[in-house]
C-alpha cells in the first residue's frame, strides 16, 4: 500500500488525538499536583506518579511521531507503507496504554503487569521507524 490519503488522514487524526488525549493527561497530572491531593503526592505513591508521567510523555511524542509520519508520508508517499503505519498504531496505543494499565496494582516500586504493554510497543515503533527509514533511503519521489 501507498500512502494514500487514508493513510495520511489517518495518521493526522490519531496524532491530534492522541496529542489532545495526552495534554489533558498532563493538565489532570498538574491539577493534582498543584491541588497538593494526597493520593497523587503522598511518599507511597512515586510509581504511580511516574507511570502516570511516562503516559503523558510518552503519548504525546508518539502522537507527534504520528503527525510527522502523516506529513512525510504526503511529502513522500513511498515512505507509507501499511506494514510501517500498523507498527507505529500498534505502539501510540501500546506504550502510554502500558503505563497507565501499569499504575493499577502497583505496589511499592512495582509497577502493576500492565506495564507488560510497553515492550512489545517498543518493538513496534522501532519496526515502524526503520521500515519508514529504510524506504525513505531507497526510494525518492
Amino acid at each position: 500500500m501507498t500512502a494514500g490519503a487514508s493513510l495520511v488522514d489517518r495518521h493526522l487524526r490519531v496524532g491530534l488525538w492522541g496529542l489532545a488525549l495526552s495534554v489533558a493527561l498532563g493538565l489532570v497530572l498538574e491539577a493534582l499536583h498543584a491541588a497538593k491531593v494526597g493520593l497523587f503526592l503522598d511518599a507511597g505513591q512515586e510509581t504511580v506518579r511516574l507511570l502516570l508521567r511516562l503516559a503523558h510523555a510518552h503519548g504525546t511524542g508518539l502522537s507527534l511521531v504520528n503527525v510527522a509520519y502523516a506529513a512525510a508520508a504526503h511529502a513522500r508517499p513511498a515512505i507509507g507503507t501499511r506494514r510501517a503505519s500498523s507498527c507505529l498504531l500498534g505502539a501510540t496505543a501500546l506504550v502510554p496504554l502500558g503505563f497507565l494499565a501499569g499504575t493499577i496494582g502497583a505496589r511499592g516500586g512495582d509497577p502493576g503487569i500492565g506495564v507488560a504493554l510497553v515492550p512489545p510497543g517498543g518493538v513496534l515503533l522501532l519496526v515502524g521507524l526503520v521500515t519508514s527509514a529504510t524506504r525513505a533511503a531507497t526510494c525518492r519521489s
